[in-house]
């Protein structure tokens, strides 16, 4: 076993259904060589997916109880770790790199952190996006679907909003880290989305800024008028967040263009349809949709369904009402895990991985 910390951390991490693969230059130890120090790394390499309390993790490693209590209550504060506070004490886990500690970097991100993501970006992250099950699902908003089809809670984005108790918004670091390795995005920054079940939980944040429900179905809406694409995590369990993302910044999407991706985002349950008479031809949704799914027939729009991932943004964009989200048959619809752990079951399977080297 090699004595680099930050490639231990590394392989730790990469055996976690959600990966973070190697380079053949390192890409990925410089990156988090400048997130975690030493001590951090070593420590954060011995923790698992399942939560423990110090003593359990000292238990399992060694050390002192208190020295290894008060490190994990500093990488906490870092967003390093995952944390919990029980009835039974503090509990403390493995943070994956993404969705993880990376997007926690938020508050400390400056231009070298930034080059160095890209970096690695751009020589390893491609391998764990096209990973099956996709990290990300796409979600409509509610506008851009019929308004007489059944919808379940978690395939929309305003009943995801309307079922949180307690709601905030803090800046993209997508658009940020684009931002300052040169690459602004023209799309708004403040308006990824977080929710808890836990009401005023956001209120004393240091990193998100709390706001009510009706601020976040708005927020919402402008994400959507503005072409941005609502994703969340791939699961139908409790919803934690929504991303509105763009090709031109978000890590998932810009894959599609920067590196030659298919696949990066799980398409929701819909397609869209295109109501021949209502199309005047004008061509406006056409640079609305960021999968190259529609194209000008002779005199309407014509959509291919294998592109379309659903996402709706397109339907708002149509002055004529000629596009409309329909629900695709049944045997199209792709299975969402039931839970986040269902997910890290299928992950895992699917990359040939044993979940209890990390559980």
């Amino acid at each position: 076993m090699t004595n680099n910390p930050y490639k231990q951390l590394a392989e730790r991490l990469d055996a976690t259904p959600n990966a973070f693969p190697p380079t053949d230059d390192g890409a990925e130890l410089r990156l988090l060589e400048k997130i975690f120090t030493p001590e951090e790394a070593e420590l954060a390499s011995q923790l698992r997916l399942v939560m423990e309390t110090p003593a359990q993790i000292v238990e399992r490693i060694g050390g002192e109880v208190e020295e290894i209590t008060k490190r994990l209550k500093g990488m906490r504060r870092k967003g390093l770790v995952e944390y919990e506070r029980r009835e039974e004490g503090r509990f403390f886990g493995l943070m994956v790199f993404a969705i993880g500690f990376w997007e926690n970097q938020m508050p400390t991100m400056d231009a070298e952190l930034a080059h160095l993501f890209e970096d690695y970006y751009q020589k390893g992250i491609g391998k764990a996006i096209t990973m099956s099950p996709s990290i990300h699902r796409v979600i409509p908003v509610g506008e851009s679907i019929r308004t007489d089809m059944d919808v379940e809670p978690y395939e929309s984005a305003i009943e995801i909003v309307n079922s949180a108790k307690a709601w905030a918004i803090w800046d993209c670091i997508c658009r940020k880290q684009q931002a300052l390795i040169g690459e602004p995005c023209e799309h708004p920054v403040d308006n990824c989305m977080v929710f808890s079940q836990s009401p005023g939980v956001f209120d004393r944040s240091q990193i998100f800024t709390a706001i009510t429900r009706e601020e976040s179905l708005a927020t919402l809406q402008k994400a959507a008028e503005d072409g941005l694409v609502h994703s969340v995590n791939n699961h139908q369990g409790d919803m934690t967040y929504i991303c509105n993302c763009c090709n031109c910044a978000c890590a998932l999407l810009r894959g599609m263009v920067d590196l030659g991706l298919a696949n990066v985002v799980a398409r929701s349950a819909f397609v869209n349809k295109v109501d021949e008479d209502l199309c005047t031809g004008c061509e406006l949704c056409l640079d609305h949709c960021q999968f190259e799914a529609l194209s000008m027939a002779e005199k309407f729009v014509e959509v291919d369904e294998a592109r379309c991932v659903g996402c709706g943004v397109c339907v708002l964009s149509c002055q004529d009402e000629a596009l409309t989200l329909v629900r695709r048959p049944e045997d199209e619809i792709m299975p969402v895990p039931a839970t986040q752990a269902d997910w890290q079951v299928e992950r895992a399977a699917a990359r040939g991985i044993e979940l209890n080297e990390v559980t």
